[in-house]
């Protein structure tokens, strides 16, 4: 399987189940289709801390390539980090520290009612 035989939501399902596999906290979804060409969803969740941040990360890679889908590629995943993205093609991933979520706020930079999971 790879992006071109998956839909968006399909993607987003496995990035969800990614997250949640790892205890992702405060899962958030924002359809962002009507906003950008660049992607359909983004997928914003809340780890403990930056080793969790990491683990969430990893977790949302390994899985999507244990399914045939290559993430198209990911930033932050050093152990230091406190936000790392995954972009899986329609569906990018954010996996913030509750202290970089709370300052970036990017539920209110897309400025967008967030569908919650």
């Amino acid at each position: 399987m790879n992006q071109d035989q998956l839909s968006a939501e399909q993607i987003l399902e496995l990035a969800i189940e990614s997250l949640e596999d790892v205890k992702g906290d405060n899962i958030t979804v924002l359809n962002v289709s009507e906003l950008t060409d660049m992607m359909d969803f983004m997928v914003i969740c809340t780890g403990t801390s930056k080793r969790h941040v990491h683990s969430l990360g990893q977790n949302v890679v390994e899985h999507s390539k244990s399914k045939g889908l290559q993430p198209m590629g990911s930033e932050g995943r050093d152990m230091g980090s406190d936000w790392v993205l995954v972009d899986l093609y329609d569906v990018v991933v954010h996996v913030m520290t509750e202290e970089a979520r709370s300052f970036y706020d990017l539920e209110k930079l897309w400025d967008i009612k967030p569908e919650k999971r």
